[in-house]
């Protein structure tokens, strides 16, 4: 009986220290524990974190070549013919105001039609008027047709200027770094097409004005003849016979 009852207190007491142990093992010794799911979310955070980084870094890159070619487009383009074009305008106007003459003048030519190429010739006309108006008609036919000539020599100095600059905005359209540049060759290119219709319509209207004074020369001539011959032909009433004392 007592050797059971020695038995079971050292079982007892045996069990109370095996629980100590047990209890506070775990706070002296701290065992690692690796948890796996929180490594795999631990990654999967990362993984996200870096391709937003990314995009967001891909973001950028576009941003920055969105302005580089901005700025390309917008740049302006280096070359301009546009004052030798102006100048080569003001040479040609130059020389069409330089007409002798009747000058491109709207109550000039009024007045000069009205005087100088009359619809009809009338008897107070004297043949020393008639010499002097055909001889002023004759020289504005030919001064018109110098004119022309001289129009027609402008235009053509041009050509050489007007390749050169073609070629020039041909060559730098070709080696544009934009769309505003481009544009800025096109409009200059176009600008120069309508110079060179600008001397054409110039050398048009010399050589039309030459014609027009020669076709009124011609038209005065021929009414001029016909009031001659009418005032030749005109002689009176003619012979008439009278009466005539020779001696005295």
């Amino acid at each position: 009986m007592r050797n059971s009852l020695i038995s079971k207190a050292a079982f007892v007491a045996g069990f109370g220290a095996l629980s100590f142990i047990v209890v506070i093992a775990p706070a002296q010794a701290q065992w690692a524990v690796y948890d796996g799911a929180a490594h795999v979310q631990t990654v999967l955070i990362a993984a996200r974190e870096l391709q937003q980084v990314n995009q967001e870094a891909q973001s950028l890159t576009n941003e920055a070549t969105m302005l580089e070619n901005q700025a390309r487009n917008l740049a302006n383009l280096p070359l301009s013919v546009l004052a030798p074009m102006e100048q080569s305008i003001m040479q040609t106007e130059q020389i069409v105001g330089q007409a002798q003459g009747l000058a491109y003048n709207l109550t000039s030519i009024d007045q000069a039609f009205s005087q100088i190429y009359p619809q009809a010739f009338t008897n107070s006309v004297s043949a020393t008027q008639m010499t002097t108006d055909a001889q002023t008609r004759w020289q504005n036919a030919r001064s018109a047709y110098q004119d022309g000539l001289r129009v027609q020599i402008g235009a053509v100095q041009n050509l050489d200027a007007t390749r050169s600059q073609i070629d020039s905005l041909v060559t730098s359209s070709q080696s544009a770094s934009g769309a505003l540049q481009a544009a800025q060759s096109g409009n200059q290119l176009a600008a120069l097409q309508t110079r060179q219709l600008a001397d054409l319509t110039a050398v048009v209207t010399a050589m039309g004005r030459a014609q027009a004074l020669e076709g009124a020369r011609q038209v005065e001539s021929e009414e001029q003849g016909r009031a001659q011959l009418a005032t030749f032909l005109n002689y009176g009433a003619g012979y008439t016979p009278g009466t005539a004392q020779m001696f005295h």
